[in-house]
């Protein structure tokens, strides 16, 4: 009897540690995801399901396993060479290309994150009044100092519970009338239209699912893990670690886009259900935070407003680290800079000098007058179109032995990105055209 209550805790540990282990192996994955469902993703997702119903459904089913093969192959690049996604390209490509390439993801990630600031203050105006030029400069300040004096990983653990208000989307399907029937079966069966505006929003909701700042983000955070973990390193230093470190990534990369993809999929759900089904150009309407956070209204009713601002504060306050700091870790190895959140401010200058001006551009673009809902959407418009050029050389450099030595990117990973880098060729060259033809013919 005594060896049997012996034995219990040992047939009971493997339980436990099991679901430990699993909980312990997500990291930069699930980062990313939650901030790839920032006010930006929110607006353009809610944009897509006003304006075209479920005809963009679709998109979230088949762009999940493209994001997820992307993301894979960004960690698995930094986890094997212990360097970021610029660093990797300036050993490949001459300097004129990498900065080129460097600059208009600055650019964009600026103009993203004086977007997402944008909306984030009238979010917060809209659930508590006051005003919204104020509201955009403590945002951005009360980031800043986040980012230079407390290490991104220990906030982010407080911040990433205020993203569970999104769930108030897929709580809200279940409780409007929505057509099952149909809102399945335009979710596999893609629906096409060669409209510039329909390209313009397709590129525009797969611009804000596979964003450049992510790549880069990712890269570096795999990078970061490497340099604060005493018993890991690059896989080209200890290649012994190479099964149980690509297993991890695969998880994490796949819970967390898996997360974001779902967010997006019942954010156009409902905007779908409850502003395009009650009036087909409620697109057009969709100008302010008030408008997008209707969409709530037949779950939280008064309380629509509170949800809203408390699910765009908390992405925001996720990403603005995200968009400052990836493009601080591009800038900084493009130049041999030090780059690391993990650093102290007086030992990173430069890094944090970069994050500084980029988060206080950002800030001064929300003072200009800038139109939230209309920017966030065309800054996913922008990361759409950048993320083509970026993609062709990430596959390039991720096969390369110089690169990545005798880590060969595995079939179905290469396979699946050159698929997502033709897409967004395909999704691009198309609106382009199609916005050129419509030009000419006016």
């Amino acid at each position: 009897m005594s060896d049997l209550t012996a034995a219990k805790p040992i047939l009971d540990e493997p339980k436990s540690s099991h679901v430990e282990k699993l909980l312990a192996q997500l990291g930069p994955g699930l980062v990313t995801g939650a901030a790839d469902d920032d006010p930006s993703g929110i607006a353009t997702y809610s944009q897509a399901g006003a304006q075209f119903g479920f005809a963009m459904l679709w998109i979230m089913l088949f762009s999940f396993p493209l994001m997820a093969a992307i993301q894979e192959i960004c960690a698995r690049l930094g986890r094997i060479t212990g360097l970021g996604v610029a660093a990797n390209l300036a050993k490949c490509y001459p300097k004129i290309v990498v900065r080129s390439l460097v600059l208009l993801l600055c650019l964009a990630n600026i103009f993203n994150l004086g977007a997402d600031v944008s909306a984030m203050a009238a979010a917060i105006q809209l659930a508590a009044g006051g005003t919204a030029a104020a509201y955009a400069l403590i945002f951005g300040a009360v980031s800043l100092l986040l980012q230079i004096y407390v290490p991104y990983r220990k906030y982010v653990h407080y911040l990433k519970w205020l993203t569970w208000s999104l769930f108030a989307y897929v709580i809200t399907a279940f409780v409007v009338h929505i057509p099952w029937a149909h809102a399945l079966k335009a979710t596999v069966i893609p629906s096409i239209s060669s409209k510039p505006d329909y390209l313009m929003a397709l590129i525009a909701v797969l611009g804000t699912t596979i964003s450049p700042y992510l790549f880069f983000w990712q890269t570096s955070q795999e990078v970061e893990e490497v340099k604060v973990n005493a018993h890991e390193s690059s896989l080209k230093k200890k290649p012994f670690q190479a099964f149980e470190q690509f297993r991890r990534i695969a998880f994490d990369t796949r819970v967390g886009m898996a997360f974001s993809n779902i967010i997006a999929f019942f954010i156009i759900l409902t905007t779908a259900a409850t502003l395009h089904s009650a009036d087909p150009g409620a697109a057009s309407h969709i100008r302010t935070a008030a408008d997008a956070a209707k969409a709530l209204q037949p779950l939280a009713g008064h309380f629509a407003f509170l949800l809203f601002a408390l699910g765009i504060a908390g992405t925001g306050m996720l990403a603005i680290p995200v968009l400052a700091g990836s493009a601080a870790y591009a800038v900084s190895e493009t130049f041999g800079w030090r780059a690391s959140l993990e650093s102290k401010p007086n030992r990173a200058r430069k890094f944090y000098t970069v994050i500084a001006v980029a988060t206080l551009l950002g800030v001064g673009l929300t003072l200009i007058g800038l139109d939230p809902i209309h920017a966030l959407f065309l800054s996913a418009l922008v990361n759409g179109l950048v993320a083509v050029p970026l993609m062709v050389l990430l596959m390039m450099i991720s096969v390369k032995p110089a690169i990545v030595g005798k880590f060969h990117l595995p079939l179905y990973l290469r396979i699946v990105g050159w698929l997502a880098t033709a897409l967004m060729f395909a999704a691009s060259l198309g609106f382009l055209i199609s916005a050129g033809y419509q030009a000419l013919h006016r």
